[in-house]
């Protein structure tokens, strides 16, 4: 009797708990409507670990955690700084477009492992390992290997330890992980007739003794479109066998590839591939994963893309990616990052209480050398931000501001020349220079400017509202500018502005940008007392 009571109680408590996931909200798709490409993502226990692309913006390789699978947060980063060359700091060239790329992430024997390659030249495109107890670190460096692109990491069940990168490329590393094994080079397999464009984004699960390796691949041929493909084998040594297991678009936005499959702890499957959304980036979309004929098929039954998903966990609380901040913190807020490593002695947030301020350390002639611009990311379908920020310490030459940042960024700045301020709307293209990718010149175009020092003087204030509205709805990518000196009357200045991706230069989503730079001399400083940033849907 005690038995029979018990299966009750139990089949009651079940029934309960999967009546309250069905009446969990759905969550639209993408799972994140920003920047977050090349996902890869592996579960620890109940928790579920994503990493993603953030290149030359640092802190990089960013981690974050999730019970549900639509709420992530930022659990911290592989890295504060790359230091392999002064690039990283802007200094003889930049390492726009390169830096961290499609990190591999894994968990074996009660530690995180991120193998990750700079898309890079010579020793500064080599792999790097590291490895942490927690995810949230400290994270330190095992080994620096070849350059291995898109790399995927195993560790076999026998022990033994591969990646697998390139297009069908594939090694066995020594059990420290300090080194390649000598001959154990292999090319499992060759494109077949059909594939003839994209194909890489490597990612290896191994499942019910088989591996799986997934890739994006797009065929240049009419009517043909990306997609992600499989190719399973029985044993490493093939042969190797290929299906397309995604082809599929969502909401008009294009085609969806390059990602990985992963398992619950009830043993469903899901997966998170990323889908180009132009100018915001690269955003990760979430579906199911079901296993059919032993291979692992993306999508719904009919093989689309879900528009929405249900959260598999109940009750847990949203983890926005992008945030407001007041600076009150002693530390950094772990959703900013900056552009390119930090001169740590030209900013704080002590020296004045509630402030961040961006100090001149080094003299330049343009934002793409600015070191110290601080960032985060952009949101979709729209969105919002505004800073309230005090000028009354700059100094002849110097610029700050606040702006939409890419390759081709729409910038509004406040420039100081002699005891004149103005305020410029400008539209600002960088051009690249070479295997260092050296800032040879920025074209930049005022839209509109006024003169500040008049205005202020006669509101008697030093402080200056900027706002930038973003719309990336299907078509649009348009950024609209406002200044106010109150907060709450608003101005327009300039023109519409059109974001882009730009793939050629930067290869990262639009960001929110607050900047200060010295054109003459250093010492000047601006303060920003506050960043908010308000999501709004369609």
């Amino acid at each position: 009797m005690k038995t029979l009571v018990t299966t009750i109680v139990l089949t009651i408590v079940t029934a309960l708990s999967a009546m309250a996931q069905t009446l969990q909200p759905m969550k639209e798709n993408p799972v994140i409507w920003a920047d977050m490409p090349d996902p890869d993502v592996i579960r620890v226990d109940d928790t579920y670990y994503f990493m993603s692309t953030t290149m030359f913006y640092m802190p990089g390789a960013p981690i974050m955690k999730s019970k549900d699978l639509v709420n992530w947060e930022i659990a911290g980063y592989v890295f504060d700084k790359l230091t392999d060359s002064p690039r990283y700091n802007l200094q003889e060239g930049t390492t726009y477009g390169r830096g961290q790329w499609a990190t591999s992430l894994r968990f074996h024997d009660g530690r995180f492992y991120a193998l990750f390659c700079a898309n890079e030249y010579g020793d500064m495109g080599r792999t790097y390992i590291y490895s942490a107890p927690k995810a949230s670190g400290p994270w330190t460096v095992v080994s620096r290997l070849p350059h291995f692109h898109d790399a995927s990491l195993l560790f076999d069940d026998d022990g033994r330890v591969y990646v697998f990168y390139g297009t069908g490329e594939q090694v066995e590393l020594t059990p420290d992980l300090q080194g390649v094994v000598k001959g154990s080079h292999r090319q499992m397999f060759k494109r077949d007739a059909e594939e003839t464009g994209l194909l890489e984004g490597s990612r290896l699960v191994k499942h019910r003794g088989r591996y799986y390796l997934l890739m994006i691949s797009h065929v240049y041929k009419p009517g043909r479109h990306r997609r992600e493909v499989c190719y399973r084998a029985d044993n490493l040594a093939g042969p190797w066998e290929k299906r397309v297991i995604l082809e599929s678009d969502l909401n008009n936005f294009g085609y969806v590839g390059q990602g990985t499959v992963f398992d619950t702890p009830d043993g469903d499957w899901y997966a998170m591939i990323f889908q180009d959304r132009t100018a915001v980036g690269r955003v990760p979309i979430l579906m199911p994963c079901r296993w059919r004929d032993g291979w692992p098929m993306l999508g719904d039954e009919d093989g689309r893309i879900p528009k929405k998903m249900q959260p598999i966990v109940s009750g847990q609380p949203s983890c926005p990616i992008v945030v407001s901040d007041d600076f009150d913190s002693e530390l950094i807020n772990p959703h900013w990052q900056w552009n390119h490593n930090p001169v740590e002695n030209a900013w704080s947030l002590s020296e004045r209480k509630g402030w961040l301020r961006l100090k001149t350390s080094r003299v330049v002639n343009n934002l793409y050398l600015a070191p110290n611009t601080i960032t985060q990311r952009m949101q979709g379908p729209m969105c919002s931000g505004t800073v309230r920020l005090d000028i009354s310490h700059l100094k002849d030459g110097d610029c700050a501001g606040f702006c939409t940042f890419n390759g081709k960024s729409g910038v509004l700045t406040v420039k100081k020349e002699g005891k004149r301020l103005e305020l410029r709307m400008s539209e600002q293209q960088v051009n690249l220079k070479g295997s260092e990718l050296s800032v040879e010149s920025v074209d930049e175009e005022i839209k509109e400017s006024i003169d500040l020092t008049t205005l202020l003087k006669s509101m008697h204030t030093n402080i200056l509202y900027l706002r930038i509205d973003a719309d990336f709805t299907l078509g649009r990518d348009i950024a609209t500018f406002h200044y106010s000196t109150d907060g709450s009357s608003w101005k327009q200045m300039g023109n519409d502005f059109k974001m882009q991706f730009d793939w050629q230069r930067l290869f990262v989503g639009t960001r929110f940008a607050l900047f200060c730079y010295s054109t003459k001399k250093t010492g000047g400083y601006a303060d920003f007392d506050s960043f908010s940033f308000l999501g709004k849907e369609i």
